[in-house]
């Protein structure tokens, strides 16, 4: 389990040299003992604070505007559970699985998200901040309008992700594979795509100022890019 340290993020944000692509801050989370739930379902508003939720099945539970601090979600089922405007931070969430959970306007600091198994999770309108998302499948993440500061995509896969008019500053995407995402209207700054296994971008590859990418992919990309600015391309 990792553990938190300074809030500070240490000097990670920084480019070591000129021109060089800021690194993300990674979360440095310590849990504290924990209380295991043994509540009922998710309340509205509700305040979690260090608690384990360990094989809960939260499926077609509610709890919009809820704070999750110190906590952590392992092996819980999340299919349909309603968690708008929710808040969770300082916390890990491990082996979670759902179809169509709803965190759309939620707010994540400081937290690791592990092996998880996701489809048609609705984060749009969403603030993320020293996020690690590692391992696991994610189908159809909805990050429309989401600000993501500080995010790391780390050996996940991620299937038609929409990142349509989303802010990326220092986000990396690292030994992971993303298929037919979307990234119109998106702005990006320090953004690291470069160790990508798979890239496939189905809209908004115009929009990829402020990205880095390697010189292999900037291969595989050139009929997309000149396809964008109007040049046939003929043998």
């Amino acid at each position: 389990m990792a553990e938190r340290g300074s809030r500070s993020g240490g000097r990670g944000g920084r480019a070591g040299a000129k021109g060089a692509v800021a690194a993300a801050r990674r979360p440095e989370i310590r849990l504290p003992p924990l209380v295991a739930y043994e509540g009922e379902g998710l309340e509205p508003d509700g305040d979690y604070d260090g608690v384990r939720f360990e094989e809960v099945d939260l499926a077609d539970e509610a709890g919009p505007g809820s704070r999750f601090m110190d906590c952590e979600l392992r092996g819980c089922a999340l299919d349909r559970t309603e968690l708008p405007r929710a808040r969770f931070l300082d916390s890990v969430l491990t082996d979670v699985r759902g179809v169509g959970t709803n965190l759309a306007g939620a707010s994540l600091r400081d937290v690791e998200i592990v092996d998880a198994r996701l489809g048609g999770t609705q984060l749009h309108g969403a603030v993320l901040e020293r996020v690690v998302v590692r391992g696991g499948k994610i189908d159809y993440l909805n990050l429309r309008t989401a600000k993501l500061k500080d995010v790391v995509f780390e050996g996940c896969v991620l299937s038609e992700p929409d990142f349509g008019e989303a802010q990326l500053t220092r986000v990396e995407f690292r030994d992971c594979v993303v298929r037919r995402a979307d990234f119109h209207a998106v702005r990006m700054e320090s953004v690291d795509l470069r160790t990508v296994a798979e890239l496939d971008i189905a809209r908004g590859v115009d929009r990829l100022a402020g990205a880095v990418i390697s010189p292999a992919q900037l291969m595989e990309l050139a009929p997309a890019f000149a396809a964008q600015i109007g040049v046939r391309v003929e043998a």
